[in-house]
């Protein structure tokens, strides 16, 4: 009976969402994108964040240097690191490597990506197209599934209290 209420609540958070909970991926040459997705933003905010696996099948290393979107101004790769008890966020000017035969994972309070003058909020259930640009397979289109503004917060342990932007 529980399993039963169980699964009947996951199918209704589901269609409300409209299905963007899902995993979604997306593959370009030796690399597969795995589930890019960004938190909902507040009203005015204007910065928002990108998260997603990158997994490169391939014999060569590849590198993960730029990106862009209608929805922002800017697109930046970030990584976050603690200096001083302050958790800083800091763009990685040469990109983010990514090893042959490994995966990095982009998430909440490690490496992502920074959408920087977002042109309007990011919406719960929307899609944000986003190009990536990496060393090797070029441009790769992705779409970043937008869940709740606290999603995978918690569990990451990230908090926006002591973050900062240099």
């Amino acid at each position: 009976m529980f399993s039963k209420h169980l699964v009947a609540a996951v199918a209704a958070m589901f269609l409300a969402t409209g299905g963007s909970l899902a995993a979604h991926s997306y593959t370009a040459g030796d690399l597969v994108i795995g589930h890019p997705w960004a938190r909902e933003t507040a009203p005015g905010q204007s910065a928002g964040g990108g998260f997603m696996t990158v997994t490169n099948k391939g014999a060569q290393a590849d590198r993960l240097l730029s990106g862009t979107s209608p929805a922002a101004k800017d697109v930046q790769i970030h990584s976050v690191n603690m200096d001083g008890g302050v958790m800083r966020m800091r763009p990685l000017p040469h990109g983010l490597p990514v090893p042959a035969g490994q995966t990095v994972a982009l998430k909440p309070g490690g490496y992502h990506i920074m959408l920087l003058g977002l042109k309007q909020p990011l919406k719960q259930g929307s899609r944000v197209p986003v190009t990536l640009h990496f060393q090797r397979a070029g441009k790769v289109r992705v779409e970043l599934a937008v869940a709740p503004i606290g999603a995978a917060a918690a569990a990451a342990g990230e908090s926006s209290r002591g973050h900062r932007h240099d």
